[in-house]
């Protein structure tokens, strides 16, 4: 079990670095006013929903204990990314503000992920 459960954290990484790579990669553009989600990050919300759904039922399988709170807050957040980047995929450009919402979430996620104790 330990096994899947690595497997599944490294694909659960990959998606934040997805995610983060594909806002970070616009941030040039974001000064300009001319950013817009990319596929890479629509992608990589997408893998850590169904990577993170996956961790808790691996972990609560394996009787590890799951903090609900913690993933309550965190699943939240990812909701709120992947709505805004799901609904904005096709436009042209993103304001600067929502754009700017995605990028700060993703990051308060992973430091909830490591912080949160």
């Amino acid at each position: 079990m330990d096994v899947l459960i690595h497997l599944f954290v490294g694909l659960h990484i990959i998606g934040i670095a997805a995610l983060l790579g594909g806002f970070l990669t616009q941030m040039k553009a974001m000064g300009r006013g001319t950013a817009r989600y990319t596929p890479a990050m629509l992608h990589g919300a997408l893998t850590m929903l169904v990577t993170g759904v996956a961790l808790v039922g691996l972990n609560q399988a394996d009787d590890q204990s799951v903090d609900n709170v913690k993933i309550g807050v965190k699943l939240a957040l990812l909701i709120v990314i992947l709505g805004l980047v799901y609904v904005k995929r096709d436009d042209e450009k993103v304001d600067k503000p929502l754009f700017g919402l995605v990028g700060l979430l993703t990051v308060a996620n992973v430091f909830i992920a490591v912080l949160w104790t």
